[in-house]
Formats: C-alpha cells, structure tokens, sequence
C-alpha cells in the first residue's frame, strides 16, 4: 500500500518523494524505521536467545519493585553500538544510559527491556522498544516536544513486531494496521492499564481501578506499557491509559496507535506524557479521559 500523504496529530506533514521517500523534517521516515527494527531485532535476538534459566536482579531504581536485570544493560549497549555504526550523527536517549546527544537533529529512545519484571520471571510480555523523533536543538527529547517520526516495537518471546513511520502508517509483522471506531461504548470496552512502583502511587490507581472496573468490560494489565499501545493499535484493546509513564515507555507505542488511526493524548488538554496518557480511538479515548480526571487520576491522592 502506498504511503499515505496526510500526517496524524501534530507536527509536519510527511512529503511523499521520488521512489515513494517519505520524509518529516526532512529525513526519511522510511529509512529510519528499517533501521529501528532491524536493531529492535537484534536486541530482540540478544534477549530471548540468550536469556538464563533464572534471571536474577541486578540492580533497583525508583523502589524494590522496580528492578533492572544484567540483560537490560545488556540489551541497551548492543543497541547503541548498532545505532553509532548505522546512524553516528544521531543522539539517543536510553532508560539505562541516559542522554547523549548528537548533532543530526535525530535522537532514538530507547527502552531495551520494557516489561522487565514479565522478563524476570519468564512470562513472554516484554519487548524491545526503539524510536526516532525530532525536538528542539539541545534539549533531552520529552513527548511534549517532540516529533516522532518512525519506531519499532518487537517482543521476541510473543514473535509480534510492530512498526510505524510518521505519515507512511502502521504495521503488525508486516500486515497494515487501521484502527477503527472501536467498541461501541465504554460498558462494552476491554481496557489496558499499568501501575507505578511506589507504593502511593499504587494505591492511588487501586482507587481510580476500583471506580472504573463496573464502568467498563473488563481491565487488563499485560506488564509492558510498549505491548499495550501496539494491542491498541491491533484491536486487542479497545483503550488503554497509564499514569507514570516514562518517554522510552511510549515513544515507538505511541506512534504506532496514531499512524495505525488512534490517539494519544493526557487530561484536561494537556498532551500524553509521564502525567496521564490514553490511547484509542478518539471517541472511547473522550470518554475514558473525562471518566480519569472527575477522578483526578492525574495525581497521586
């Protein structure tokens, strides 16, 4: 199927070229997201291959809770030294490493385990999650300044990879991704969620859970924040929302729900970030967003 020419959300819209390039900001969207999954691939590889009979924790970030394994350090190093000898110029912004700057304009963010703990304890809901966007010279890329133009999500122990290239579309293993109306209300809507770390944070999304449970269908918690936006996007969802996510969590996710037709927005007018982000098609993510902030799920109480 051709590109199309009509970019979704904000930012600019792609221009088709010569040879069917597509390119935002100038760069060809195309050839950056071959790039992200032929790394997400290899790290995919390094992953699952050769992951331990036991894994055993290696370090801890925000809480007990939140571990890191020797396979997210791992994982992270392969990708950057792939992305130095693919794309030198080019920055990249990783949950392990940090930031380190380029000067192309293009930095990738990077998650090379999301769903460390499904990882841990060998259930097959993790995925490597790499990304290229665009954002203000100098600064560490955030999802409110960015332009995500191209991404890959690849989780090796389900073989589902998914892809998506700013204004050229979305793709689950290879098959075009067009996300429809969804479910005909909230009542009738199977709803993907995730939980933070710290224990406030918990038991303020066990409330907002316990009055949005008899709203809905049912919930969802797969473990994966990168997993859950591309099961949006593929109709295995029907919506989707998480506090606390971080820009590694949703930059490749989050373009695959907008190219595959959804969106990706927070509360109250503000866009998706680390406060509140829900995805879906617009009509039930209208719904699930007034639902969330008459419960003030955009805070920790």
């Amino acid at each position: 199927m051709a590109p199309s020419r009509c970019a979704r959300g904000g930012g600019p819209a792609p221009l088709v070229g010569q040879n069917g390039r597509v390119t935002a900001d100038g760069v060809d969207v195309l050839e950056l997201v071959a790039v992200a999954e032929q790394v997400a691939r290899e790290a995919g590889e390094l992953v699952h291959g050769g992951r331990p009979r036991t894994v055993t924790v290696a370090a801890t970030k925000s809480s007990p809770q939140d571990v890191v394994t020797a396979m997210d350090t791992a994982s992270e190093d392969l990708i950057r030294r792939r992305l130095a000898q693919l794309r030198p110029d080019d920055g990249v912004l990783g949950e392990e490493g940090g930031h380190v700057p380029g000067t192309s304009g293009v930095t990738w963010v990077v998650d090379p385990i999301d769903g460390t703990v499904n990882y841990l304890y060998g259930v097959p809901g993790f995925a490597v999650s790499i990304a290229a966007v665009t954002g203000p010279a100098g600064e560490v890329p955030t999802p409110r300044g960015w332009t995500a133009l191209a991404g890959c999500v690849h989780g090796p122990a389900l073989d589902e990879t998914y892809t998506a290239a700013r204004g050229a579309g979305a793709w689950a293993n290879g098959e075009r991704l067009a996300l429809g109306d969804g479910a005909a209300d909230l009542s009738v809507s199977l709803v993907g969620t995730g939980f933070g770390y710290l224990a406030e944070r918990r038991r303020a999304q066990g409330r907002v859970l316990a009055h949005l449970l008899p709203q809905v269908r049912d919930i969802r918690r797969v473990g994966s924040a990168a997993l859950d936006l591309c099961w949006v996007a593929a109709g295995r969802f029907d919506v989707y929302y998480e506090r606390g996510l971080n820009p590694w969590d949703m930059a490749a996710g989050g373009l695959v729900v907008t190219e595959a037709g959804g969106v990706l927005r927070g509360l109250r007018g503000e866009p998706a970030d680390a406060v509140m982000t829900v995805a879906g098609p617009a009509r039930l993510v209208d719904s699930l967003a007034e639902i969330l902030a008459a419960l003030d799920a955009d805070g920790d109480d």
